[in-house]
């Protein structure tokens, strides 16, 4: 699992906004200044956090966007998902995206990566905003 731009401006998004989550919709405008984050970027992903039913928005002057779930409630491994796919480190150990790939050839291998996409997956489903935004 590589992370992309996506995922990461994605996240740090979403920390922000957990953060100030007591001061209402706040614009892309202010989230992508504070977040070093290009804005018409940050656009497009909070149309797909809002689409993924992770976030509000109003649209007018004191429009923007808030979370619609509690940043305990939102955690690391969906938001990856959302934006990269899979957390396996190859398609072919992935419960949610499996594909076949050379390497089952040998099971070994195989295994290894298997448990590095238990850790890798067990850590990110247990890791909130909450737990990041400290």
């Amino acid at each position: 699992m590589r992370l992309t731009n996506r995922s990461e401006y994605g996240l740090l998004a979403l920390v922000y906004l957990a953060r100030h989550k007591t001061e209402g919709f706040i614009s892309i405008e202010t989230i992508a200044k504070a977040q070093s984050i290009p804005p018409k970027f940050l656009e497009q992903l909070m149309l797909a956090l809002k689409r993924a039913h992770f976030l509000y928005s109003a649209k007018g002057q004191h429009g923007g966007y808030v979370l619609a779930k509690e940043p305990d409630q939102i955690t690391l491994a969906e938001v990856i998902r959302l934006f990269d796919g899979a957390l396996a480190p190859t398609d072919s150990v992935s419960e949610n995206f499996y594909e076949s790939t050379p390497i089952e050839k040998e099971k070994k291998l195989t295994g290894v990566f298997r448990d590095i996409r238990d850790y890798t997956s067990q850590k990110l489903e247990k890791t909130t905003i909450a737990d990041v935004m400290k």
